[in-house]
């Protein structure tokens, strides 16, 4: 398998991919994209679903997911309105790496819990 030739740090797609990066692993983005998997969902939907959300920092993710082009809005005119929420095919393609993080998570939790008592165990007693 051929190595990934990486720009250097300072070139401009090396940051318009950190920044893509920051985006999509932030906390709510991953948990949105994941909820939305099944099918589409209303924001109150994932509002309860993820828990934890307050209104505006959900808003503001589905916003910039949208912007991203990974989820799409869907205003249905209704009385009152329904929204809905769904991921795109580009969404879509986000999933595979996320399951693959999340079994990873999942299989090094207690090897992560140990060094981080390890660490601490050594930081306490040269502190």
């Amino acid at each position: 398998m051929k190595p990934h030739t990486l720009p250097a740090h300072d070139h401009p797609s090396c940051t318009a991919v950190r920044t893509l990066l920051q985006k999509i692993s932030s906390k709510w983005s991953t948990l949105i994209v994941t909820h939305l998997e099944p099918g589409p969902k209303r924001f109150s939907e994932l509002k309860r679903g993820i828990g934890g959300v307050t209104q505006k920092s959900l808003t503001t993710t589905l916003r910039e997911l949208e912007r991203d082009g990974l989820i799409e809005r869907v205003v249905t005119p209704e009385i009152p309105p329904r929204v809905d929420y769904s991921l795109t095919d580009l969404g879509r393609t986000l999933l595979p790496p996320l399951h693959t993080l999340t079994a990873w998570a999942v299989e090094n939790e207690s090897a992560v819990a140990k060094a981080r008592l390890q660490f601490d165990v050594k930081t306490d007693k040269s502190a």
